[in-house]
Order: structure tokens, then sequence, then C-alpha cells
């Protein structure tokens, strides 16, 4: 939901061929028991030493929601791997971004879409690396414009000031913020990336409910 926010818009006014995006997803995908067990383990860090290699001392950091312990580290595996070696979580991605889009999940039409879905130690809010090749010619400057006229996206894109998405200034807000966008070097005028950033537990999970039923009752 939070990287649809900014593809929509991009496919209704430039179309879409491919989407390529790199998930990093915070311990809130895994529930309340995940950022319990997050917030533990940076606990339990405060009191282990880090060696040269990177790895604790004796000291335990637990791990029994997340394949190995969270902090200081990344995953990437979500959810089950399956026969095409993708994880659940990565396929649900794609078969959710091209239904959302309107093509049925198990469609071969454009657009192809790739998931690669990592585990990043933040509480609340997903990140993610897009990039698109689009069915018509698209600058930065044009996509923007588009995702600044899209309802819950805030543009934040402004790399001279140090401006740009970052899960600590997107949780607890109700938009998605977008930036990072920049011409793609390997499909050039037809390409794009991205940074995405929103709050897994508002625009990834309630606020969308909420919306959805306001709409259907008024």
């Amino acid at each position: 939901a939070i990287a649809l926010m900014a593809l929509f818009p991009l496919f209704a006014a430039f179309g879409l061929k491919k989407v390529i995006v790199s998930t990093y997803q915070a311990a809130s995908g895994a529930g309340a028991a995940g950022m319990a067990e997050l917030r533990d383990g940076i606990a339990a860090t405060g009191l282990a030493e880090i060696q040269e290699d990177g790895c604790f001392t004796e000291t335990k950091v637990p791990n029994e929601v997340f394949a190995h312990p969270l902090p200081f580290n990344v995953i990437p595996h979500i959810d089950k791997f399956q026969e095409n070696q993708y994880t659940k979580e990565e396929m649900k991605v794609t078969w959710e971004t091209k239904k959302i889009l309107g093509f049925p999940f198990d469609s071969t039409d454009e657009p192809k879409v790739s998931c690669t879905a990592v585990r990043i130690p933040t509480l609340r809010a997903h990140a993610e690396a897009i990039t698109i090749e689009t069915a018509r010619p698209c600058s930065p400057a044009l996509a923007k414009a588009a995702l600044a006229e899209a309802p819950g996206v805030t543009v934040v894109d402004d790399p001279g000031s140090n401006r740009y998405p970052m899960p600590i200034t997107a949780t607890g807000s109700f938009d998605v913020e977008v930036g990072r966008l920049r011409q793609n070097l390997v499909f050039g005028d037809h390409g794009l990336d991205l940074f995405v950033c929103g709050d897994q537990l508002l625009r990834g999970a309630a606020l969308n409910a909420v919306l959805i039923a306001e709409k259907a009752l008024f």
C-alpha cells in the first residue's frame, strides 16, 4: 500500500512497464511481538560489546519472531520462501501491485513487478527503493508535479538541503513521503528511481481501512 501511493499517480500519468522494488520493512510488519522483540533486542545490545567482526559478545540477543537478531542487522527474509526462491512477502508485493493497478495478479501483461523484501531495525515505518520503466517519457520534474497533486503523498525531495524520505520523519504521518527522484541510468527518459517512506501502522494498515469506511458511508 505504501509503494502504491507513489506508483499509482505515476502509472496514471505515464504508464508502467516494469517495477523493481526493494522494501525495507519495519518490525511492526510482524505485529506487536515483532516490535517488542526489537525493543528487547536493543536493550540486550546495551549490555553487550560489538566485536571487530560485527558480532556481539556472549550476551544473548533474543530472536523468536525474526529469523535472526534484528538490532544492528538487516534480514533479507520476510515470510516463507517459495519454490521460485522469492519469499511470500515478495510475491505479495508483486500480486498486490498488479491487482491495485487493475490487472489480474497472475497476469503476464505489463507492468512486470519484482521485489526484494528486507526486515530492518526500525519500529513502524517502511521504506522502499523503487525503479520504474514507464510507457511514456517521464522526467523527474514531470513526476514530481504528478506526485505533488496526488492525495496522501508528500514530496520530500531537496537533496541539497539533506531533505528526503526517512522512517524517522514518516513515522506518525498520514502521508507517504516520496523523494530522491532521478532519471534512471538504465531506462533513460522512460525510467525513474525514487525512494518512499510511510508509517506501516497508519498508511500501511489502519488508516486505509478508515478511509475506505468513510468513502463507503459518506
